[in-house]
C-alpha cells in the first residue's frame, strides 16, 4: 500500500440519531454500504439494517482500547458512529487527538442541543450548552445565574434530578426543568416540573435536560465571572488572596481561552479557580504541600464550577518538576526561596507572564532584585475597608501588598 493510499479518507465518522438508519443521508449510507468494518455503541450499531455487510465491533472497555483497534485498520474503509453532531461533546473530536484530520470525513446530523433548542423554541446563540456527559456535575454550578437558559446533555437517568437539587441547593428552587428524553425518535418523550420540587422517577438513560433558571430571588447565591469573588465565596483558613488583591493579580495574569496556570502555594485555590471560571478553557493546577488547604482547594474548586482544576500535591519547587509548561504562574507564597523563582521561570513558556505577590519585606527585596535581573513591573497595593470604631466608622488598613509582573521573551 503506497502512501497516497494511506493517507486517503479511510475514516468516516458518521452522525446518528434516534430515527436511525432512515435518517441517515445518502453520503452516509454510501459509506456504511462501502466499509469494512463499523464502530459504535451496541445502541448505535442496533440502529443498522441487517443487509450491511461491514464487520460491526462495539466500543471496547475501556474505551481507550478502542485507538490502536482503529489504527490497525489505516487505509481501509471504517465508519465510526456517533450520536448527532460527532464534533459537539463528541466522539469526532475525541479521535482528531489521534488520527490526522486529513484522514477522516465526518458527516454530523442535528445534535441533541440543536433538537432540544427546537422543542424548546430557544435560539441557540441565546442559549448555554453544556455537557456533564463524562465529565463532573459540579461544573454546573458556573452555569447558575438569573436569566439563564440552559442545555445540558446528562450523564444518565439520574442527572435530571442531580440538576435539580443542585438549583435549590443554590436558591433557584423556582427554575423551570424540561427532560427530553429520546429526541428525534419513536421513543421522544417530554417531561416538566420545577426543581424545587422535583419528584419524578429515573429518567432514560439517554436525555437532555432544558434549564430556565428564572429570575433571582433574595435567597439566590450567584457569583459574576469577572475576577474578584467575594472572599466568602470560599472555604479558607485565613490563607486567601483577598477579593482587591485577587482582582488586581488576576488581571496581570491575563487570562486566554485554552491558556494554563500554575497556582504555586495555591492557599485555597482562589487564584486558580477564579482562573478557570474565566472561559471553559483556560486551565489550572494548584500546587499546594499543607494537607488541610488542599482539602479546601477540592471543595473550592468544586463549589465554584470548576471541578477540573488539577490539586498537585507537594513542596515547590520539587513538586514542579515534571508539570506540563505554563503560560502563566502565580506565586502567592515562597517568593523568598530562589529556588521556586528559579524553577518557575526556567518552567514557564516564552511569551508567559509570571505575578508573584508579597507582603513581607524580605519578600518584595527579592521581588526588587528579580526586577533589576529579569525587568517586569512592579505595584504596591493598599487597600483600606471602613469597620465600626464605637459609634463611629474608621479606616481598617489591611497589610499592604507588593504584585510583581513580568513577561518571559524567550
Amino acid at each position: 500500500m503506497n502512501e497516497e493510499e494511506i493517507t486517503a479518507q479511510w475514516l468516516t465518522v458518521i452522525g446518528i440519531g434516534e430515527d436511525g438508519y432512515g435518517g441517515l443521508g445518502e453520503n452516509a449510507r454510501r459509506a456504511l454500504t462501502e466499509a469494512g468494518t463499523i464502530f459504535g455503541g451496541k445502541r448505535h450499531l442496533e440502529l443498522l439494517p441487517d443487509n450491511l455487510e461491514a464487520k460491526r465491533v462495539a466500543w471496547p472497555t475501556p474505551f481507550s482500547d478502542a485507538y490502536p483497534m482503529l489504527l490497525a485498520l489505516r487505509g481501509h474503509p471504517v465508519v465510526v458512529l456517533a450520536s448527532g453532531d460527532p464534533m459537539h461533546f463528541g466522539m469526532g473530536a475525541a479521535l482528531t487527538r489521534h488520527i490526522e484530520r486529513s484522514e477522516m470525513r465526518i458527516l454530523p446530523a442535528p445534535s441533541s442541543f440543536a433538537l432540544a433548542a427546537a422543542a424548546m423554541g430557544w435560539p441557540i446563540q441565546e442559549s448555554q450548552l453544556l455537557s456533564v456527559h463524562g465529565r463532573p456535575i459540579e461544573t454546573l454550578f458556573k452555569a447558575f445565574v438569573p436569566n439563564a437558559k440552559l442545555i445540558v446533555l446528562s450523564n444518565d437517568g439520574d442527572t435530571p434530578a442531580n440538576v435539580a437539587r443542585m438549583l435549590a441547593q443554590r436558591g433557584f428552587a423556582a427554575a423551570r426543568l424540561t427532560v427530553l428524553e429520546h429526541l428525534g425518535g419513536p421513543d421522544e418523550r417530554r417531561i416538566d416540573g420545577v426543581a424545587g420540587s422535583w419528584d419524578h422517577p429515573r429518567c432514560a438513560d439517554l436525555n437532555v435536560v432544558a434549564v430556565d433558571c428564572g429570575v433571582v430571588g433574595q435567597e439566590t447565591r450567584t457569583f459574576p465571572l469577572l475576577a474578584g469573588l467575594p472572599d466568602d465565596a470560599f472555604e479558607h483558613d485565613g490563607q486567601l488572596t483577598k477579593r482587591d488583591v485577587r482582582a488586581v493579580t488576576l488581571a496581570h495574569l491575563a487570562p486566554l481561552p485554552g491558556e494554563l496556570l500554575w497556582d504555586v502555594g495555591a492557599g485555597c485555590g482562589s487564584i486558580g479557580i477564579e482562573w478557570m471560571r474565566s472561559h471553559p478553557m483556560c486551565r489550572a493546577l494548584a500546587v499546594e504541600a499543607n494537607d488541610k488547604r488542599q482539602q479546601l482547594i477540592l471543595h473550592n474548586s468544586r463549589a465554584l464550577g470548576v471541578p477540573d482544576l488539577h490539586l498537585v500535591r507537594g513542596e515547590a519547587p520539587a513538586a514542579l518538576a515534571e508539570l506540563p509548561a505554563p503560560d502563566a504562574i502565580f506565586i502567592g507564597g515562597g517568593v523568598t526561596d530562589p529556588d521556586v523563582l528559579s524553577t518557575c521561570w526556567a518552567h514557564l513558556k516564552p511569551g508567559g507572564r509570571l505575578v508573584a505577590n508579597a507582603v513581607t519585606i524580605e519578600g518584595e527585596m527579592t521581588l526588587v532584585d528579580w526586577r533589576r535581573k529579569h525587568g517586569g513591573d512592579l505595584t504596591k497595593l493598599a487597600v483600606s475597608q471602613a469597620q465600626p470604631l464605637g459609634s463611629f466608622d474608621a479606616w481598617r488598613a489591611a497589610l499592604p501588598v507588593t504584585i510583581y509582573m513580568v513577561r518571559k521573551t524567550n
